[in-house]
This record gives C-alpha cells, structure tokens and sequence, in this order.
C-alpha cells in the first residue's frame, strides 16, 4: 500500500547523494527527548510527542488493545491517485477513454454516468474544479482520449488534487491552512535535482503555461505548488474500495510514525473516504502508534528504497536493521555459487552494501541484486491475475533463484490463494485433488509470514484464513469419506477450520460496511452459523 505521512528530520547533503544517509531510527521505542504537543488530536488512547529529531508523532496514553478505534476522519483533500490509469472524477472508479465513454457535459472529463453519486460533492467533481476545467478544454479533458499515452494520462490526473487543494484557498481556506501545516520537505526536495525537475516541468510550469493558471506567474505562487506537491507525496494516503482509488490527506491520520512491522492497521469508508485506524494488537503505554508507509510484502531492499524516494527517509526500523527480517526471510535469495547457502544482506542499514551467502564466499552488489529481482519482478507483473499456469509456472522457475519466503514468490502464492476456488475452472466442486492440496499449503505459507510481519486484527490475516477454511474442510470431509482420516482427526481438523473462521470473522467485519472484506466476514459469520458453532 505505498506511502504516507510527514517524517521530520536533519538532512545530510553528502549522504543523501550516496545513499547511505542514516538520518534517524524510526522505531519510536528509542529513547528520544521528547515533549507532549499541546497542537492536534489527544484522546484518552493517545497523545502528540515531539522531537527535534522525529517532530509530531503519535504515542499511546495507556494500553491499548487490540482492536481499539483511535481515528474516524473525512479527508480534507481527496483526488485520484498518480497512475497511468483513468478514473472517475466522482467515484475513483476506473472508466475509458473512448468515445462511447460518458463525459461531465461541462468541462469533458471522463465520469462513470450522469448519476455519479460523487458530482457536486466536496470528495467528487465540484462545481469549482468543473467550472475551471471547463475553461481550459484544449489543454486538459480534449487530451484524454483512447490514444493518449499511460504517461501523458498519468501527467494529467496527476493535476487533479493539486488544482483541488488550491481551489481550497478561496472555497474553504481552513481546510487549506491544515493541509499546508503538514510537512513538505521543500528544501530537502530542492536538493533532489529528478524529484525538483519532474514537478517543475510536469506540474508548476504545466499548470502555469498550459492551463493558465495565472496566480503562479509570481515566483511565491510557484513555491506553494511545490509545497503542495511535497505535502502530497510526505503524508498522502491511497485508499479504495470495489475498483476504486484514490489519494487523500487526513487532518490527523498522517501524524503516525511509521515502522515495516507497525501495530495500527487502517481502512476507509467506501462511501464517505473517511479512514477508521485500529490497533492491531496490544500497545504498551507509551509506545508509539505505526503504521507501514511501503508494501509489508516487499524485502527490505525495495521498501526502503521506496520510503526514501517518497519521503525523504532511510528507514532504520527494527525490522529493516534485521538481515532475516524478523525471521521471515523475505529477501533471501539462493546462492548461484554453491547453490546451497542463502543470499542475504550484510548490513541491511546500508541500501549499497553487499549481499553475501552464508555458507561460502560469493557476495553480490545490491545495484546487481536489485536489477535482478526488477527483472523477476517484471515477469510476475506480466502474468495475468487469473492465469494459474502461469502463475504456477512462475514459482517453478525461479524456486531455484529465490528462497521459499521471498516476497516475489509469496506474491503469486497469495495470487493463488485467492483464484484456487473462484474461477472458473478452479472452482472448488472441480478442482483436483492436487490442486486443493496446493491452495492449502500457499495459504499456510502466506499465513506464517503475516503472522511474523503483521500479527493481530490485520486485513491480510483476515483474509488468508477466510481462504484457508475451505480446502482445511473440503480435505477433512474427502478424508472422511474415504476412510482415509478417523473422526477423532475429522473433530481436529473441523476445530482448525471454525478458528479460522471466527478469526477471519471478528477480523473482516471490523472492515466499512459495503467494502468486499466487510461481505466475506458476513460470509464466515454465515459459514459458522451453518457449522452450529
């Protein structure tokens, strides 16, 4: 789910450039001087610490357990997220670019209907932004068309929630001043010649030239869509239910430190865009709240350098600073010298430092490493989503380059997971033996390690054991019939499926009414009904 909120912290030119900047340790359980903040939201369950080091951040006021709701909030700012897909400027769901497609009769962009429930609405298509767009057709919906380029579509939806929040400034200017409190790191973004260059030259001089906007001939005007633009990337949330996505920025939500193994979990409303963050297991008094502001299911390599290229930080979490990430092993790859030893990182903490096999003396460059696994990892994003073989396939080829748990296998398990038993096909009334016993062992697998990475009331455990149930059952009543399992093992193996079960349901259903996880807790509340439990 990639990334975030604001980090404060010292910048170190030289370090910076070289990669190895080790500007701060982000597990909040150090101990940093700090201060309470009198600015911002307190509850009984939290309060706001301050650091030169860290600036705001969250820390629990008590224990709390897991489950606790501590933030319900609508977004000051929502718009679609910076991809080259199009969506709806009401709902965020995906639409074409066609000539059959539906257009807002006032200014051309692409909606999903005329009865979108988001047209006119503060988190939709304004009448403002549509009154705006609508001046500058030649320079902004007259380019969305079937022909128009992934990047040139990303380049102009990326205008969406800049424009938006500048509308801010003269329809609710006190939305805007919290947005513009939040951090930007302007001055570290200056320094940064691609990152500076890109939104000159894609937004600020865009905006300026091209749709005329012209507020931002004064050099101070400039700067604050710069500021715009780093407030989005340090502390922006993407969200989505049932195909849709968006971006947003929350008046608290972005004040959570971040940790890779964090001990909050968040979803959104479908229909309101508000978030509900939950502790996802016990937090001592003290502590600070985290959420992960890259994918959990990437390795170490990866996340941090997302986290850095997003936000200006080199994470030093417990769990990047462990070579073994917290015994999952999610980035060991197989030694290619002596085909025996596991490929892991010496100094995990130093994003160019070698990697080396622990049972002979071959070592590897991370550059290699890393454009070894961009290319394994472009053979996964090459596979369709529903294609089993290949999938299948997938994790025969490379189970001689990458250990059991890497994250690129563990992706296409969960793939699996989730398409053995729900397409056509694969449906559980025609699905082999074999293949019965194979979703089996990639949810078992996938298990072990949220267990390790995301332990407690989290969405992904939720669902892997709302998945687990039916091939645990389908084998017990197969087992049964044939004779090949006693009752006594029957009873056994009917116990593990009704705590999947319950655990799924007690999970899933804290998820919005109407979100897809919502429905399949209602599903194993129903499948637990049925059992008698």
């Amino acid at each position: 789910m990639p990334g975030r909120k604001k980090i404060h912290h010292k910048s170190n030119k030289a370090r910076h450039q070289r990669h190895q900047k080790a500007d701060r340790d982000n597990n909040r359980e150090q101990n940093t001087p700090e201060k309470e903040s009198e600015d911002g939201p307190n509850s009984d369950a939290f309060h706001i610490a301050q650091s030169e080091i860290y600036g705001r951040y969250l820390v629990a006021s008590r224990q709390l357990e897991a489950g606790e709701l501590l933030i319900t909030e609508e977004p000051l700012a929502i718009g679609p997220c910076v991809s080259g897909d199009a969506v709806c400027l009401g709902c965020y769901q995906p639409v074409g670019l066609g000539r059959e497609q539906y257009r807002c009769p006032g200014c051309g962009w692409p909606l999903c209907g005329a009865s979108c429930p988001g047209l006119g609405r503060r988190t939709g298509h304004t009448t403002e932004e549509c009154a705006l767009y609508g001046e500058r057709r030649p320079a902004a919906a007259e380019l969305l068309n079937d022909r128009t380029s992934p990047p040139r579509v990303r380049d102009l939806y990326e205008l969406v929630m800049i424009v938006r929040i500048l509308l801010l400034r003269t329809h609710a200017p006190e939305q805007y001043a919290m947005i513009t409190r939040m951090e930007s790191h302007t001055e570290e973004r200056r320094k940064n010649e691609k990152l500076w260059s890109h939104y000159e030259q894609k937004v600020v001089r865009r905006l300026r030239d091209e749709w005329k906007l012209d507020d931002l001939a004064a050099e101070e005007e400039a700067q604050a869509v710069h500021e715009i633009c780093g407030i989005l990337d340090v502390n922006c949330f993407e969200i989505g239910q049932k195909g849709a996505k968006a971006r947003t920025l929350y008046p608290s939500a972005f004040l959570l430190a971040h940790d890779c193994s964090p001990n909050t979990a968040h979803t959104d409303d479908p229909r309101s865009y508000a978030i509900l963050l939950r502790t996802s297991r016990r937090v001592r008094e003290q502590e600070a709240l985290t959420l992960s502001y890259a994918y959990t299911l990437q390795g170490t390599l990866k996340r941090r350098s997302f986290m850095y290229e997003g936000k200006l930080f080199w994470c030093r979490c417990q769990r990047c600073a462990d070579p073994q990430e917290l015994g999952s092993d999610c980035s060991a790859l197989v030694c290619r010298s002596c085909l025996k030893g596991t490929v892991r990182a010496v100094t995990p903490l130093e994003q160019t430092a070698d990697w080396a096999c622990d049972r002979c003396d071959h070592r590897t460059t991370a550059l290699d490493l890393e454009n070894q696994l961009d290319r394994i990892n472009n053979d996964l994003e090459a596979i369709d989503v529903h294609d089993v073989p290949g999938l299948e396939n997938f994790l025969l080829r490379y189970r001689e380059t990458l250990r059991p748990n890497h994250y690129l296998l563990l992706s296409a398990k969960y793939s699996l997971c989730q398409i053995y038993g729900r397409i056509k096909g694969y449906l559980l009334p025609e699905m082999s033996l074999h293949d019965i016993v194979r979703k089996e062992r990639y949810c078992r697998e996938f298990l072990a390690i949220i267990d390790l990475l995301e332990p407690g009331l989290t969405r992904l455990r939720g669902l892997i054991m709302y998945e687990l149930h039916a091939p645990v059952m389908v084998m017990a009543q197969m087992g049964m019939q044939s004779g090949q399992i006693s009752r006594q093992e029957l009873q056994r193996r009917l116990k593990e499926v009704s705590r999947l079960l319950q655990n799924s349901r007690d999970i899933l259903l804290l998820e919005p009414e109407g979100s897809s996880e919502h429905e399949m807790g209602l599903a194993a509340a129903d499948a637990i009904t049925k059992m008698g439990i």
